[in-house]
């Protein structure tokens, strides 16, 4: 019998996706919700390993209001620092395998070229801080079979987003103002799923080293830049979407202003880094635009 995957967080876009991925590849998997599994509770964590005795745990639970976080920081350090100290724990008392979903956000969001897995973290809002705070308790915890898999500008078919929304906006909008002073890389959960299988599969053959890696698509562009393709694709004029810059969209969380993440690591685990953002997006698409518009 193979051995059997826990993914948390599976009703959320990226979980959704992990599922599916895991479906295909014929492994066995157990779908916690938030309902079935508190990742900061022990006890409901102990409770999920002692009956399914995973191999591996996928983490895709997480607070991402980004701007709720300045506000409630205690609220979404409970998810995105204590669940993960408490999955890694329960990891080490029963053999298993962590890959816990991290962000760009644990940078500064300052550099001038992608960051490499290795570089400083510097993070600038609170969401940055509980974010940073889970990787290092899984890669403390678990040197030798903790995974930080970072990742930024995630769309997908299962839930909200900011394709979906330009998708709905192109027909409700006659113009776009869109930022155009952050730079990162949009990417799929599909692609981030298959990355976080073959990594977890790469991890119990023993071929992919732990640590961090960086699950973001390759290339570049801006938010400006990601919605003209958007319309692109959507048979819609491009010049409809107009250049705007942070200070006319200001947030309670700071946003970073250059998130391209290197892709490095990869190599070591002999996986294929993710391919162009452009590539994915055009493949993507149908699935999206059946979403947004049924």
């Amino acid at each position: 019998m193979s051995a059997v995957w826990l993914v948390t967080g599976a009703g959320g876009m990226l979980g959704q996706d992990v599922l599916a991925r895991l479906a295909g590849a014929g492994i066995p998997a157990v779908a916690a919700g938030r309902d079935a599994v508190d990742i900061a509770d022990r006890a409901s964590v102990l409770a999920a390993f002692e009956q399914h005795r995973p191999a591996v745990v996928v983490n895709c639970a997480a607070w991402t209001a980004v701007d709720d976080a300045e506000t409630d920081e205690e609220a979404a350090l409970r998810v995105n620092g204590t669940g993960p100290a408490v999955l890694a724990g329960a990891c080490r008392e029963y053999g298993a395998v962590l890959l816990q979903v991290s962000t760009d956000y644990v940078f500064a969001g300052d550099a001038g070229q992608p960051y490499p897995e290795d570089a400083p973290t510097g993070p600038r809002s609170a969401y940055g801080r509980t974010k940073l705070a889970g990787e290092r308790a899984v890669l403390g915890t678990l040197p030798d079979s903790g995974y930080v898999v970072r990742t930024a500008w995630l769309y997908g078919a299962g839930g909200g987003n900011f394709v979906r929304t330009m998708i709905k906006l192109e027909g409700v909008k006659d113009t776009l103002d869109v930022v155009d002073d952050q730079r990162g890389q949009p990417t799929w959960t599909t692609d981030l799923a298959d990355r976080l299988v073959l990594l977890g599969q790469g991890a119990l053959a023993g071929t992919a080293p732990a640590g961090v890696y960086h699950g973001t698509s390759a290339g570049d562009t801006t938010w400006f830049g990601l919605t003209r393709e958007i319309f692109r694709l959507l048979g819609a004029d491009p010049e409809r979407v107009r250049p705007t810059t942070s200070e006319a969209f200001v947030r309670p969380a700071r946003r970073p202003s250059f998130s391209v993440l290197g892709h490095d690591r990869w190599k070591e685990a002999g996986i294929e880094p993710v391919r162009d953002w452009r590539s994915a997006l055009g493949e993507a698409f149908p699935a999206l635009l059946a979403a947004e518009r049924p």
